[in-house]
């Protein structure tokens, strides 16, 4: 017998990103809510949320083929609300002034985190990191590399951190297998 809720879909609708993995339970949470995706590549993580009903999807990439991309995937979405833009996320949160003052219930950091390490200072991430968790509503997600258990848990530890002092705490994190790496998720207090 099917225990689900009514309005609930087990299976996620469309396409499977692998970065997806361990987010399931987000992505069925996202029916209605809004997502900003932290380095969208090509909005395909982003596609899958909209899929499964969230009413506004916007997100950033440094590469803008993606970026077209993404923009190209979200133009028939008519139930969706999309905006992808090309940011330099090293210039910090002024780089996002292009998204204005809003806030979104769900944000996404997959497998961006490990890059903008390289490229800012320590500081400047921190600062950036909580710029987001202050624009988050509910729950912000993270992705790692695979192939770096290690790193990974330097980046959750720094973002746990950085996410505290903006009132969000870690409630999950699955360690999928040494080939996909791991997931964490903060929610809201």
């Amino acid at each position: 017998m099917d225990k689900t809720p009514e309005g609930l879909q087990r299976r996620v609708a469309g396409y499977h990103d692998i970065r997806m993995d361990g987010m399931v339970d987000l992505v069925m949470r996202s029916k209605d809510k809004s997502v900003f995706d932290i380095g969208c590549n090509r909005g395909l993580v982003g596609f899958e949320f909209a899929n499964n009903g969230a009413s506004l999807v916007h997100g950033c990439d440094i590469w803008e083929p993606g970026v077209q991309t993404a923009r190209e995937l979200f133009a028939d979405i008519r139930a969706t609300e999309s905006r992808f833009e090309v940011v330099d996320l090293a210039a910090g949160p002024s780089a996002l002034k292009v998204f204005g003052l809003g806030k979104y219930d769900i944000t996404l950091c997959l497998a961006t985190y490990h890059k903008l390490k390289r490229i800012m200072p320590a500081s400047e991430l921190t600062t950036l990191m909580q710029h987001f968790g202050r624009w988050t509503r509910e729950y912000f997600a993270w992705r790692g590399t695979s192939d770096k258990p290690q790193e990974n848990d330097r980046e959750i530890e720094a973002l746990d951190r950085d996410l505290k002092p903006v009132g969000m705490v870690r409630i999950h994190t699955s360690y999928i297998s040494s080939e996909l790496g791991v997931c964490a998720v903060w929610g809201r207090q």
